[in-house]
């Protein structure tokens, strides 16, 4: 294998074709330098220069060669500073995995600002449930995760809070609690409920159940839907009433409204939890600069 070094020594003398001012360009004495040279010819095995008292030129291999040690030196100085710029968060890529209702207003926010400070940095995002999220991050398969509380202990992996969203009713627009801008929940315990599936998200699904609870009933789940958009759609459809995320109203839709829900004593139960989670384990420049971003965006999503 040739050295860097002996490139970067043969690339010196082929511009200056003279051994004297070459040696000068590297800070190194002339002795040296004509050895590294007859060292590289050695390990080339062809002449790379005419020699004389008077002149220095390159031989057709030496022309030839200028050109391959020219194309590496460029390619490993690209690739130091791609490296830099890797380490240091500015490029490279980042795997962003997300529950679905913070596409309404929260998510494109901080991508908007992440792209502005990092442009270099290519964005990948997939909606996923958290669920899903836990498992894409454990397997490597996710920088980060923006979701709701998993509801299980998983050590593996990091957790911040990066917002709060109230939690709301949506009701068909011809419920008989519609009229009203702050529902009783106890007001809907006759109600069909539909929700998304414990497995796709159990700390969301057991808080609705806690809600429900508070309010002195246990909610009758006649229909479970996965995506947000479908139990919203469902909902329009008079097929029942859901407890969603207040993000959810970004995305109204004709036949359905939201409102504010009352339940006495519960305090911040009303309210759900928007969790970072990462694994530390795998450092992740690009990441941390998305979390410094991610912590100054607003708290409480609407």
């Amino acid at each position: 294998m040739i050295e860097i070094r002996l490139l970067r020594q043969f690339v010196a003398v082929a511009e200056e074709l003279h051994f004297h001012r070459a040696a000068e360009r590297l800070h190194m004495a002339q002795p040296p330098l004509s050895q590294a040279i007859r060292r590289l010819e050695a390990e080339i095995g062809a002449p790379l220069f005419v020699r004389n008292n008077r002149n220095v030129a390159l031989t057709l291999a030496g022309v030839s060669f200028l050109e391959t040690a020219r194309n590496v030196l460029g390619a490993l100085e690209t690739g130091v500073e791609q490296a830099r710029r890797v380490a240091s968060g500015t490029s490279g890529s980042l795997k962003i995995v997300f529950v679905g209702t913070l596409h309404f207003n929260f998510l494109p926010r901080v991508v908007q600002a992440f792209r502005s400070r990092l442009p270099d940095v290519e964005l990948t995002l997939r909606e996923a449930t958290t669920t899903e999220q836990i498992a894409a991050l454990k397997a490597g398969l996710a920088d980060i995760g923006l979701m709701r509380r998993p509801g299980v202990a998983v050590p593996e992996l990091v957790f911040e809070r990066i917002a709060r969203e109230e939690i709301m009713v949506a009701l068909p627009e011809g419920h008989a609690q519609a009229a009203k801008q702050r529902v009783p929940l106890a007001a809907l315990a006759e109600d069909d409920f539909i929700a998304t599936p414990r497995s796709e998200g159990v700390g969301f699904y057991d808080q609705m159940i806690a809600l429900c609870n508070a309010a002195g009933f246990s909610p009758r789940i006649v229909q479970e839907a996965r995506q947000i958009e479908t139990i919203a759609g469902l909902v329009a459809g008079g097929l029942g009433i859901a407890l969603v995320p207040a993000s959810v109203r970004q995305g109204l839709r004709d036949g359905i409204v939201f409102r504010q829900i009352v339940v006495e004593g519960t305090g911040d139960a009303s309210f759900l939890d928007v969790l970072a989670a990462w694994d530390a384990s795998r450092p992740t420049p690009a990441r941390d600069k998305f979390l410094d971003i991610v912590r100054t965006t607003s708290s409480l999503i609407s």
